[in-house]
């Protein structure tokens, strides 16, 4: 049988458009503040998980070992945010990446369902920024999961709420740990990024403008699980 992908499910950073460097500098401040140093090669590690996940994975990194209550935890998160949020306050519709305001026109015309699966939990504040507020049936973010990427609940959440079987869903991501979800939740993983990286993907391009609609659809049809 002939199966047909019925809904996309995209990530945010890095993806719709790129606020990783935003991420970067914000927990690098945090870092400067406790003594640790968060590096690009940190920064990558990162990508695509949770807020605490990623304060985790600094305090992780520190030279000696730091002891914090998880009141604390919630304490340095809450702050790592704030100084995200003052850096995408300048956010604009012109920092949509290339080719997605393309890529998301020619899917509602042509009836696909369209869903965002973000770990922030400022995903809905940046698509109202970039003027994509109404651009997608069903936005899931942090506070609707309980486990974030590489953990597949992002992406099943999703294809949940519209009783799509997961088979039938296409993931696209720019992280290790997002493209990791996305198969385990027996989806199409589509790889924006490094193929180092991102190997496991079931289709992978370089950049947001060779994302293209009937390429990404012929690959579904071919992949050897479909």
């Amino acid at each position: 049988m002939d199966r047909k992908p019925q809904l996309f499910i995209f990530d945010l950073d890095g993806v719709i458009t790129d606020t990783a460097e935003f991420h970067y500098l914000a927990w690098r401040k945090i870092g400067e503040e406790l003594g640790i140093v968060v590096d690009r090669a940190l920064n990558e590690r990162l990508k695509g998980v949770s807020r605490m996940e990623s304060l985790n994975r600094v305090l992780a990194a520190a030279s000696q070992a730091k002891e914090m209550t998880e009141h604390e935890k919630e304490q340095w998160a809450s702050k790592k945010n704030a100084i995200y949020q003052q850096l995408i306050d300048t956010i604009k519709p012109s920092d949509v990446l290339p080719g997605i305001s393309e890529l998301i026109r020619e899917l509602k015309e042509r009836q696909f369902k369209l869903a965002l699966g973000s770990a922030s939990r400022n995903a809905t504040f940046v698509l109202d920024k970039l003027g994509l507020q109404d651009a997608f049936d069903y936005v899931v973010d942090a506070s609707k999961i309980r486990f974030g990427k590489p953990h597949p609940e992002t992406f099943t959440n999703a294809a949940d709420y519209f009783s799509i079987p997961y088979h039938a869903c296409i993931g696209v991501e720019d992280s290790e740990a997002g493209i990791e979800a996305i198969n385990s939740a027996g989806m199409f993983s589509v790889g924006v990024g490094c193929l180092d990286a991102l190997h496991q993907a079931n289709y992978i391009v370089s950049d947001t403008s060779q994302l293209k609609l009937d390429r990404i659809v012929e690959a579904y049809r071919l992949a050897a699980w479909n």
